[in-house]
């Protein structure tokens, strides 16, 4: 079998994958038409025909951070359990969680048909604002339908910790902050306000919610969307998934939500700076049609996203200092941080 030169052998050696899926009954050939794709992670994706059936094998990155097995391991559980019950995502072919056949954990999933509106935005949908706010509103739905899925039903009770979810957020996110302090010529976190959301946040926080599956990083560059119309095709790079307060996952959307003239819209990309996705208003009435959970405290949810977006994407901008990220990349995420708190701030006031 030839290794295809698309992809080298230490990323994805293809005689080793080629076996693999022989042992899995799948059918049989030459790897063909292998391409890489670009992600908004730095996971491998590869798409490839074999056997006249297209797949995209993913994995963890060419050099494996400490959780990136077990992080494509869960990734590979949580879609496979997925399968079925309507919620828009990647399907499973076939998943191998021993990272000792390849050197790293990998999938192969069907690939989607659909388009990433950060780095593409065909001609129907750049050039007509009412199908961008059902693009906004089509995302609603997906995230209210995940989160309204019996996690129990399927066999994925153990898959996070829902006791004391909400508790743990303030306190653990603090402590990332802190962290990035390990970083050589990194001056601190310079985030005006960090202690006033964290205090605000520990002092409004709801008391009764139901837990669900949350995709925990669901903004619109993590969606694929249909070329045909406004629909999400699939929600991808599900690595922050976990059982948790699904209405976390409306707050990030709302959170992410392209402000006109932000930074934060170029996170976006082309649709980010074209515009035309709903208010947040419309987008928490959406959500309330395919959710029966308490809408009261959406605000809450929203300062809570800015707080934890905000302090993640601060820790590239450490990284950066100690010659770990580009300059420019932490520069430009430090940007979108003191956007986010700003914009949590105007929620507490």
């Amino acid at each position: 079998m030839v290794q295809p030169a698309a992809v080298s052998r230490d990323v994805v050696d293809f005689a080793i994958v080629g076996a693999w899926m022989d042992e899995q009954g799948l059918p049989a050939g030459e790897f063909e038409e292998v391409t890489t794709l670009g992600g908004g992670t730095q996971n491998i994706m590869v798409r490839f025909t074999r056997g006249g059936r297209d797949y995209v094998l993913r994995r963890g990155p060419k050099h494996l951070r400490a959780k990136s097995n077990e992080v494509i391991r869960r990734e590979a559980r949580l879609l496979a359990a997925l399968d079925g019950t309507g919620v828009r995502a990647p399907g499973v072919i076939a998943a191998c969680p021993d990272e000792s056949v390849l050197g790293a954990v990998f999938y192969l999933m069907e690939p989607v048909h659909g388009f990433n509106p950060a780095n593409e935005l065909p001609e129907l949908h750049a050039g007509d604002p009412e199908i961008r706010r059902r693009m906004g509103l089509s995302a609603v739905e997906a995230i209210a339908r995940l989160g309204a899925v019996d996690y129990r039903a399927l066999g994925l009770s153990d898959y996070g910790k829902p006791d004391g979810f909400l508790e743990r957020q303030v306190p653990r996110w603090l402590a990332e902050l802190d962290s990035y302090g390990a970083n050589e010529g990194y001056p601190g976190p310079e985030i005006p306000g960090v202690d006033r959301v964290g205090d605000w946040l520990e002092r409004h926080r709801p008391v009764r919610w139901t837990p669900g599956i949350l995709h925990g990083d669901c903004h619109l560059a993590n969606m694929m969307f249909a070329y045909d119309g406004p629909q999400v095709a699939a929600m991808v790079d599900w690595e922050m998934s976990t059982i948790g307060d699904p209405l976390l996952d409306l707050g990030w959307q709302i959170a992410t939500r392209p402000e006109p003239g932000s930074t934060g819209a170029a996170l976006i990309g082309k649709l980010g700076a074209v515009g035309g996705l709903p208010t947040a208003q419309e987008m928490t009435a959406h959500y309330g049609r395919f959710s029966e959970r308490d809408l009261s405290n959406v605000a809450w949810y929203t300062v809570l996203a800015c707080f934890k977006l905000g302090i993640v994407l601060e820790g590239t901008h450490a990284r950066a200092f100690a010659g770990k990220a580009p300059k420019q990349v932490g520069d430009f995420l430090h940007a979108i941080t003191l956007e986010l708190f700003e914009r949590a701030h105007r929620l507490i006031e």
